[in-house]
């Protein structure tokens, strides 16, 4: 198989990368100021396109033709792979509506702050997970109320 699954956390961390910007958000200056504003917009927009990039590629390898395997167990290999391919491309494409409302919120000002609480959801999270909308406390409890929901 040409395409390789990679994990959204790992294309994340390549885009950090090549932003190559000298620019980190600190907690030294006001929290979600126009410079960290512009810091996650650049961070969110590179992402999707990372994303979209990753996604040509898969389309491209399907159409090259279906998977031609004598041996049966290589066929059910090669099939697995694919399957798990694409699950992380419907997961990322998910992520892609996520990375949209991240957008959005940038540019209606509430970016970086908790949609349940509306408290700051701190550059540490933020920076770790761009399309955070809660903070780590909040989230927490949406997943204890979501479990307990799951269980009954």
């Amino acid at each position: 198989m040409a395409v390789s699954a990679r994990d959204d956390s790992d294309i994340l961390k390549e885009v950090k990368g090549n932003l190559g910007a000298d620019y980190v958000p600190s907690e030294d200056e006001p929290y979600m100021n126009e410079k960290q504003q512009d810091y996650f917009r650049m961070l969110l927009l590179e992402w999707k396109k990372s994303i979209h990039a990753s996604a040509g590629a898969t389309l491209q390898s399907l159409q090259d033709g279906p998977i031609r395997e004598p041996d049966l167990n290589d066929r059910a290999s090669s099939e697995t792979d694919w399957g798990i391919e694409l699950r992380t491309r419907d997961r990322q494409r998910k992520l892609i509506s996520k990375i949209d409302s991240a957008l959005r919120r940038i540019d209606q000002g509430e970016y970086g702050y908790c949609e349940v609480t509306g408290d700051p959801i701190g550059l540490k999270r933020l920076i770790a997970r761009p399309v955070a909308t809660m903070t780590v406390e909040a989230q927490e409890a949406h997943e204890r109320r979501e479990k307990i929901s799951r269980d009954d």
